[in-house]
Formats: C-alpha cells, sequence, structure tokens
C-alpha cells in the first residue's frame, strides 16, 4: 500500500476478506508515518521511497492512495519495474496522465485498474442487467452532494488537501467521478458536455452541474462538497424506471414499470425491489476483482476497462476546462520535468 490514510483504512477491511489478500509492505512519505501504520496492522515491511519499493521482491502487486498529482508517476514506476497496480479514483489528474498509465500496462503486460467500488458494487450489475427492462433509455441522473468538513476550515482560511488544485483535488475529482463513472460504464462517452459550478478562491471547484447528451438520451449530474443533497439517482426508461438510494455505493435498487396512460388518473404502479444485500465489506468487491485479473494475467476489468477510465477521466477535463480549474499537472512540460526530479 502507498498512502496511509483513512481510505487506505477502508480499503484494507474489504481486502482482509478475501483469503488470497495479503498485506506484505507499506509505503508512505516518512518512516514515522509507515512504522505507525505497520505496526497497526502488523506488516513486516516498511518504506519511504517509491522507486526502492518497486524494485522489491517483497511485493507482487501495489495499491495506489496518494494525492491525485502522484498517482501516474508512482503507478508508471511500478509497472516498469513488473509490479500490478489498483489505483485510487480518479485514475490521475488528467487524460494525458491516464494514457501514459495504460501504455505502461500494456507495455509491461501488468494489470492496472481503476479502484472504483460504485462498478464492483454487486448491486451496480442488477443495474446493468435490469436495462433491457426499461425499454429505450431517454435520461440518467446522478447526484453525490456531501458538505465536507474540510470546507469548513477552508472557510476559516486554511485550505486542506480536498481544495488544493496542486493536488489535482476539488469536488469533481473527490466525488464528482461517482456520477460520471457508472453513466460511461453503462452508456459510453457522451457526444456533448455543458458544464456549471462554483469554483472556490483556492481555484479548486465546491460543487457542479453537468449536463451530458448522447444519441437519444441525456444524462445530467450534480456533485458537491459545500452542500448536501438527499436525491437518489435513477435511470429513466421509456416502459420503466431504475432509482438508486446512492450512486457511489447502491445499496437499494427500485424496479418501477410504467404506469397505464391515463392522465395520471389511472392505477400507481407497484415499485419492486430488485437490489440484492451485499455479503462483504463495499471494498471487498474491488479487491476480488483486481486479484481475479492478476491471477488470470489480464491487464484490465471488463467493468473498471481501461476505456471507461481514459473515457470517464476525458469528461472531467472537459468539466473542468468548462469550469476553469486548471491543475499544475495540466502543463505536460512541467509533468515530464516533475517525472524526471523525482525519478533522480
Amino acid at each position: 500500500m502507498v498512502g496511509t490514510n483513512k481510505i487506505t483504512d477502508w480499503v484494507l477491511a474489504g481486502a482482509r476478506e478475501d483469503e488470497r489478500f495479503e498485506l506484505a509492505a507499506v509505503c508512505s512519505r516518512t518512516q514515522e508515518r509507515a512504522d505507525e501504520f505497520a505496526a497497526k496492522y502488523g506488516v513486516k515491511h516498511t518504506f519511504t521511497s517509491v522507486e526502492k519499493m518497486a524494485k522489491s521482491d517483497l511485493i507482487d502487486t501495489v495499491y495506489i492512495a496518494t494525492p491525485n498529482s502522484t498517482h501516474a508517476r508512482i503507478a508508471v514506476t511500478c509497472m516498469d519495474h513488473g509490479k500490478h497496480v489498483l489505483c485510487e479514483k480518479p485514475m490521475a489528474s488528467n487524460a494525458q496522465e491516464v494514457k501514459q498509465m495504460i501504455e505502461a500496462s500494456q507495455r509491461n503486460h501488468v494489470t492496472l485498474m481503476e479502484a472504483m467500488i460504485a462498478t464492483m458494487n454487486p448491486n451496480f450489475n442488477v443495474v446493468r442487467d435490469m436495462l433491457p427492462k426499461l425499454g429505450k433509455i431517454r435520461r440518467f441522473f446522478a447526484s453525490y452532494c456531501q458538505y465536507s468538513s474540510r470546507y469548513d476550515m477552508f472557510k476559516e482560511g486554511i485550505v486542506l488537501n480536498a481544495f488544493q488544485p496542486e493536488l489535482s483535488n476539488g469536488a469533481m475529482m473527490d466525488i464528482g467521478v461517482y456520477t460520471i463513472y457508472p453513466l460511461v460504464a453503462l452508456f459510453g462517452k457522451p457526444l456533448e458536455i455543458n458544464a456549471q459550478g462554483v469554483v472556490l478562491s483556492s481555484g479548486a471547484d465546491g460543487q457542479g452541474a453537468v449536463n451530458l447528451r448522447y444519441a437519444d438520451m441525456n444524462a445530467t449530474v450534480l456533485y458537491s462538497k459545500i452542500a448536501n443533497s438527499y436525491l437518489p439517482s435513477e435511470i429513466e426508461g421509456e416502459d420503466g424506471n431504475l432509482v438508486m438510494d446512492e450512486i457511489h455505493t447502491i445499496r437499494k435498487v427500485t424496479y418501477i414499470p410504467r404506469p397505464a396512460a391515463m392522465s395520471g388518473r389511472g392505477p400507481k404502479p407497484e415499485p419492486q425491489d430488485v437490489g440484492v444485500n451485499a455479503e462483504h465489506d463495499d471494498y471487498y468487491y474491488e479487491i476480488k476483482e483486481f486479484i481475479n485479473l492478476v491471477e488470470q494475467g489480464k491487464t484490465e476489468s471488463e467493468t473498471n476497462s481501461h476505456a471507461v477510465s481514459l473515457a470517464t477521466i476525458e469528461v472531467i477535463d472537459e468539466v473542468r476546462k468548462q469550469l476553469g480549474v486548471v491543475f499544475p499537472a495540466d502543463n505536460f512540460e512541467f509533468y515530464s520535468e516533475k517525472m524526471q526530479i523525482n525519478e533522480k
């Protein structure tokens, strides 16, 4: 594991439900933090250098949970040393970096998968399997708006990682991606994107609303780290609807057949609970998928595929462009220089 934060704790809880998983080493910025994490989980080996870890024979796969701006460098370094990589969402800062990661995976024939739990959730499979029952799909709507405690600090003048564009962070990168990724996984890349939002004084986006056009359907997604929303997400078809309680971790799926056309005066359709109860921790399913891919010698997942990760970040790049959110990593000359410095 590269990175020692709350997400690593969550992922580790799910990973330990798969008997094939063993946490062999941890890499952190400081030896003190690495030792603290190692002691907490009984890890034998620690590193403070990604390069030394990547060269080590102690591990065969790497999970990356560092700031978004570092994903590509760490992933490419590890893959160039033959390590399989599970990289936390979003895959990288921008499409240019994701392309480099995919090329490294293919060049070294190692597994690369984005750690997106939304599409690994058992109820995402239910949603996908139910789509034919909806008839012609006309609209996708997803909402993930969660007020961040870090925003309280932001209002006091303290800008933490979540709102630092220098680290390729912001509301879209943190939680908006959960609304875009399932959309792309189900329906592909949109033909047109129109985004509006609130950009904070740090240069990071605080929230946004995005309309996306497909050939014969529309999609709308809402995301925010500066306000809450309790709206469910929905897929609307000509023959019925699917309602999902939470797009980032679907726990309940409801199918509602189309009512008879009687100007709203006919009998109400009976909603049907078609979801399943997850038998494991939320993060177990992405770990299971990743280990399966490694054991089968596959470079990518069919669901969390390289194409889906690339199309998702391309959508996010366009949203950021329209909002005026710029990351240092968007300057490719800067990024190339940064890579050389870190590799030294």
